[in-house]
């Protein structure tokens, strides 16, 4: 099992050199640059900019080196921890993930906690009591969520909870609590307000985990070594769990691969809809504005989160089904 881990963090190293090339390389395809678009602003508004001051901005900016320099600069600072400045923010880069990271990972921590909780028991139920009711009801739900948008399944849940509450969510915070120190008025209010895009998110994700259980499970419980566990007499409930549910959990657990960036980058379109100040707009806003360095960033965390993300999957899948070998 160790010398599996091993191998496996081995070859992250190439992998996370291949990634920063090419997320720099992402960054840079489309034409222009930020200079070049600020520029085109200004002239939008009826100033032109002389060569001297575009000289000037590119150089402020960084973008008077050629191509490998910048990537080099870029990698060297990030490998110290610092991400580089935001041309539209005007702010540090890592100032602006460590202000909007912490409610993007808690909104997709609980999204995610609520879409296992639910998916997993509904999932197995519905595969053993195929065809019965519960089951036409949990395959119409599902499909329910999952052909359901996501923005207009957040926009339904916006008007119903104005309309009968009076509560309108135009954030994570509301705007008595939005510059106010943290207390327990203000973690409630925050709660209340995550509510909707917690739901929003955890339902389509719910809706797919139910069917992808519900059809491996059904699966496994047609196969030999159930039907003869049965006829020895084990007892229906222990089979079914320490069985055919150990083996049908497998593509839940490879899914971590893709699950640990949605906790970052999950939640974009939701949250442009609900106003929500979480990564997801920012990283929008940052490729529209060719904004290099965020952009680069936080591109590089999520392709390094699916990276590790596929690595655990790995290393889990090893250590719950025994016909996986460590020297593969």
């Amino acid at each position: 099992m160790r010398n599996f881990i091993i191998r496996r963090v081995l070859i992250l190293i190439p992998l996370l050199i291949l990634i920063t090339i090419i997320s720099f390389v992402i960054v840079q395809l489309p034409p222009g640059s930020y200079v070049d678009q600020y520029i085109r602003n200004l002239e939008r508004q009826g100033y032109r900019a002389g060569l001297e001051e575009v000289a000037r901005l590119k150089a402020r900016y960084g973008l008077d080196k050629s191509l490998p320099q910048q990537y080099l600069i870029w990698v060297s600072n990030m490998l110290q921890g610092d991400f580089g400045r935001s041309f539209i923010y005007d702010r540090p880069v890592r100032a602006i993930l460590r202000e909007r990271l912490p409610i993007t990972i808690t909104i997709s921590l609980f999204a995610l906690f609520f879409e296992w909780i639910i998916a997993i028991p509904i999932g197995i139920y519905s595969a053993v009591k195929q065809y019965s009711i519960f089951d036409y009801i949990a395959t119409f739900f599902g499909f329910l969520g999952l052909a359901l948008p996501n923005f207009l399944f957040a926009l339904i849940l916006m008007y119903f909870v104005f309309i009968y509450t009076g509560h309108a969510v135009l954030g994570v915070f509301s705007p008595e609590y939005a510059r106010a120190p943290w207390s327990l008025g203000r973690l409630l209010d925050m709660l209340t307000n995550i509510s909707i895009p917690v739901i929003v998110l955890a339902t389509a994700g719910t809706a797919s985990l139910i069917r992808t259980l519900r059809g491996t499970l059904l699966d496994e419980l047609e196969k030999l070594y159930v039907k003869a566990a049965r006829a020895k007499g084990l007892k229906e409930s222990k089979l079914i769990i320490k069985y055919p549910t150990r083996i049908a959990i497998n593509p839940l657990v490879s899914m971590i691969g893709w699950l640990l960036p949605a906790i970052v980058g999950g939640e974009i379109i939701v949250a442009q809809v609900l106003n929500l100040s979480t990564i997801g707009p920012v990283f929008l806003n940052a490729i529209k504005s060719q904004d290099m360095y965020l952009a680069g960033a936080i591109i590089m965390i999520l392709s390094t989160l699916t990276v590790i993300g596929t690595m655990l999957s790995d290393i889990l899948l090893a250590w719950i089904d025994p016909r996986i070998r460590y020297d593969q």
